[in-house]
Parts: structure tokens; C-alpha cells; sequence
């Protein structure tokens, strides 16, 4: 028979347990309770740096998550971000001059796309190299994971309210007001 004792001690750990442990993001609504890693607050910073709160905050984890740290990564959420920016340059190109050449159109699109220039420029303003996760042997600073990050930011959004026009709205305000330009954060 187990010590009458023994057995209140148990109930009283594990009734006080969670609420020792900390604070943490709830998936659902994406706010920060009592359990809060470093990666969980650097997501609240970031949804406010960028100026968009995430309904589902797991969007936002995968797009902050190189494939060197996980299989669950943001490949997919960049490629579909990068086709947004790529649109969204398009739209706002063609709505200005619907007379530019497919070659000027496709330069100006480029500025924006370079993952050594424009690209990485953004991801770093808003310190994604700090944020985004990677294997220990991979350098966060790459232009190519900060691109990578940023990018998938706006596939992450477009998933989140269902609608690509939304993102590349919230990437034209974090990039800057023109094809080409960088905004100061």
C-alpha cells in the first residue's frame, strides 16, 4: 500500500508543476503566457517590427526555420513569398507605367529579389539573422538564409489570411513605398 503521505505529495506536484515552468506561445492565438523561450519573444517582436499578428503563429515558427534546423522548414513558405514580392513588384510597376519594357520590368523586379542586395538588406533590418533557426554548423547571417527567412514571411501571411494581396501589402510597407527601395526600420 502506498503511504497516504506519498500520495498527497504527488497530487501537490503535479497540481503546481505547469505552473512553475514558465511561459510559452499558445499556437492558437500567438500571445505570450508565462512559459517564453528566447525564439517565442523574438516572434512577438517581429510580428510587431513587420506590423502584422499572426492568427496562427506555427506559420510564422516554420517561416523562422531554416532546413538545416528541421524538415518542418520554410522552403515552401519562401518560394511562395517570393512569388508574391515578385507579383506585387509587377502590379505596382505596370499600375505606374503600363508602357515599360518586359527588360526594365524585369531589372526593376531583380533589385527587389537579389538575395546579396535587396533581399538580404530587409532580413536584416528587422535582425532575422537573429531570429531564424539553424543547425549549429550554418551561419544565420548567409545571405541566402536571411533571404530565405524574409521571403517566407509573406508566404507565411498569405497563409494565414488566405490572401497573397495582403502580404505583398505588408512587404511593401516593411521594404519601403518603390520598386527598389529599402525602407529604415
Amino acid at each position: 500500500m502506498v503511504p497516504r503521505g506519498f500520495t498527497v505529495i504527488t497530487i501537490f506536484v503535479f497540481a503546481i508543476v505547469p505552473h512553475i515552468q514558465g511561459f510559452a506561445i499558445s499556437e492558437q492565438d500567438g500571445q505570450i503566457s508565462m512559459r517564453s523561450s528566447p525564439f517565442d519573444t523574438a516572434l512577438v517582436t517581429l510580428q510587431g517590427q513587420i506590423g502584422y499578428k499572426f492568427q496562427k503563429i506555427g506559420l510564422l515558427r516554420r517561416a523562422m526555420t531554416h532546413a538545416s534546423f528541421s524538415e518542418e522548414n520554410n522552403k515552401a513558405l519562401s518560394i511562395l513569398g517570393g512569388n508574391i514580392i515578385d507579383t506585387s513588384a509587377s502590379l505596382r510597376l505596370l499600375k505606374k507605367n503600363i508602357e515599360i519594357s518586359a527588360k526594365e520590368m524585369n531589372s526593376r523586379i531583380s533589385e527587389i529579389s537579389k538575395v546579396e542586395s535587396s533581399c538580404a538588406s530587409d532580413g536584416l533590418r528587422l535582425g532575422l539573422h537573429k531570429v531564424v533557426r539553424v543547425s549549429p554548423k550554418t551561419n544565420s547571417s548567409a545571405p541566402a538564409v536571411v533571404c530565405g527567412a524574409f521571403r517566407a514571411i509573406f508566404g507565411a501571411i498569405a497563409l494565414d489570411v488566405g490572401k497573397s494581396d495582403d502580404a505583398g501589402s505588408i512587404f511593401w510597407v516593411v521594404h519601403g513605398g518603390e520598386v527598389g527601395g529599402v525602407m529604415a526600420m
